[in-house]
């Protein structure tokens, strides 16, 4: 749901376009609420009263709503907002409870990779871009997984996935070795011992997101087995490379295993009464 407010930016505030990656609460009423601005990178904002029922500012500060600010931008110390022009919730991530932990990891996720008032446009129109696809019913699992590679080289991470680390062959299928720091071909297999063992698709999608958007997804159909041999494979390169484990991305894979354990149950019983 778009809202608009018919409010100028005064002498003094800067107007700026952002989406809204935490809240926390700071005292009785108030709280520091973290944006991630188009214009000046992630900044810390400090609203008062935000608690309070009526706050004038509270639709636009809902988690996943994007949003165009006015506030003042302090280079050192906490930010703060005046009002804003036009506010837009992602309202189906914000009921879904699959949707709302995928969206919460990508934020999370973009809090980890860059540093604090880093101007980095491409990452927030990659952010953007996501979340509007999640919100137009696109594959949310994959759309996050697109996400998820895209944010490697912000970790610093660069892993060869285009060609063979030892002849440079394109030719698939691929397998991944860490000791190489990238793909082999099937001719150069044997040159790891140790290597991978991925599922040749994941390796193959997971080249494809790197060159794709998230609106382009919707292109992209994929059976069950091919995402969790995706998600196998990018949870491998973020263990062995990047070496972070997110609060939000160990509610993920908790919610998987139970829907797993849910599904072998309801296969159980069905199986039981047919006999």
């Amino acid at each position: 749901m778009d809202i608009v407010r018919k409010t100028m930016s005064k002498t003094g505030f800067q107007t700026f376009e952002g989406i809204v990656l935490s809240i926390r609460k700071h005292k009785e009423k108030d709280a520091l609420v973290k944006i991630f601005t188009l214009e000046y990178g992630k900044r810390m904002f400090f609203v008062r009263n935000y608690f309070k029922a009526n706050h004038e500012m509270k639709a636009a500060l809902l988690p996943f709503t994007h949003a165009s600010y006015i506030g003042t931008i302090h280079e050192d110390g906490l930010c703060f907002l005046k009002d804003y022009q036009t506010a837009e919730n992602f309202t189906k991530i914000q009921q879904d409870i699959h949707l709302n932990a995928y969206a919460t990891y990508m934020a999370n996720l973009v809090d980890a990779a860059i540093e604090d008032r880093m101007k980095n446009e491409k990452l927030f129109l990659l952010f953007r871009q996501s979340y509007e696809s999640i919100q137009g019913d696109f594959d949310a699992r994959i759309i996050m997984n697109l996400f998820e590679m895209n944010l490697l080289k912000y970790f610093g991470v660069h892993p060869e996935l285009n060609e063979c680390r030892i002849c440079g062959s394109r030719k698939e299928p691929f397998d991944f070795s860490a000791k190489h720091s990238g793909v082999l071909c099937s001719n150069h297999f044997h040159e790891d011992q140790h290597r991978l063992h991925a599922h040749p698709a994941a390796i193959h999608f997971c080249r494809k997101f790197l060159h794709v958007t998230p609106k382009q997804v919707h292109n992209i159909s994929l059976k069950e087995e091919t995402k969790v041999a995706i998600q196998d494979f990018i949870d491998f390169l973020y263990d062995e490379y990047v070496g972070i484990r997110l609060k939000s991305k160990s509610y993920i894979d908790q919610m998987d295993e139970w829907e797993k354990n849910l599904q072998f149950s309801l296969k159980k019983r069905k199986e039981d009464k047919d006999d």
